[in-house]
């Protein structure tokens, strides 16, 4: 169920109801469509993100439900777990759910709000967040034994930007998680996780989401030894 809700800040909203495989569904406040742009201060501008791409953070994707699905099954153990790239945070609220030692990341600066929405919706406790910019330098971000995204290869330029993150955010031994709706930047980003010491298992993704919608992408998972 979809509630739509006029937003007096300059962009509309919706809440919805998003299901997790063998979990409780997640009660999300997102953008009520791609429609929707909201930078006075150009906040976003100087984080260099364009006013096509500012509404793409705060939409539910079908990856970032596959890569929930995921994490509600994963073995967590004491990983220090980042999600890259978050948006809304799907992935992230799962784990915290699961008492995981996660930490929500994101370069568009109404992330974390919506957020910190997102986990009173769903009567959770404060998640950390920091800011992770791809190309930038990221002071005080640390390291992680687990590094999880979704759709997050749809420009050329990314493999590149996503795999210098990585480098310098993964510890040793780290693994990397991520859900690929079938993008053609796959190949050029296992290459740089190769030069990095990453090898690489895929996995075919065909399962219906929850809501029973097609889906069609892999698993990539790299590990470092």
């Amino acid at each position: 169920m979809t509630v739509f809700a006029p937003n007096p800040l300059g962009y509309d909203i919706k809440f919805e109801r998003v299901g997790v495989h063998g979990g409780l569904d997640l009660h999300i406040r997102s953008l009520l469509d791609k429609q929707q742009f909201f930078d006075p201060d150009h906040l976003a501008l100087d984080a260099g993100i364009s006013s096509a791409t500012w509404p793409l953070f705060g939409l539910v994707w079908p990856s970032a439900q596959k890569l929930a699905d995921l994490m509600q099954t994963w073995v967590l153990g004491d990983k220090r777990i980042l999600e890259v790239g978050c948006g809304l945070g799907l992935a992230s609220l799962v784990v915290h759910r699961r008492l995981g030692n996660v930490t929500a990341s994101d370069c568009h600066p109404l992330t974390e709000l919506f957020l910190k929405a997102n986990l009173a919706l769903n009567h959770l406790p404060p998640l950390p967040y920091v800011t992770g910019n791809w190309g930038r330098v990221n002071a005080g971000l640390g390291q992680f034994d687990l590094l999880m995204a979704s759709d997050v290869l749809y420009e050329r330029d990314h493999p590149a930007q996503l795999s210098g993150f990585i480098q310098t955010h993964a510890a040793e031994g780290a693994e990397v998680i991520i859900i690929d709706p079938n993008r053609g930047n796959r190949s050029a980003f296992h290459r740089d996780m190769a030069n990095m010491g990453f090898s690489v298992d895929e996995v075919m993704l065909t399962e219906p989401l929850e809501n029973l919608s097609p889906y069609r992408g892999r698993l990539l998972h790299y590990t470092r030894h």
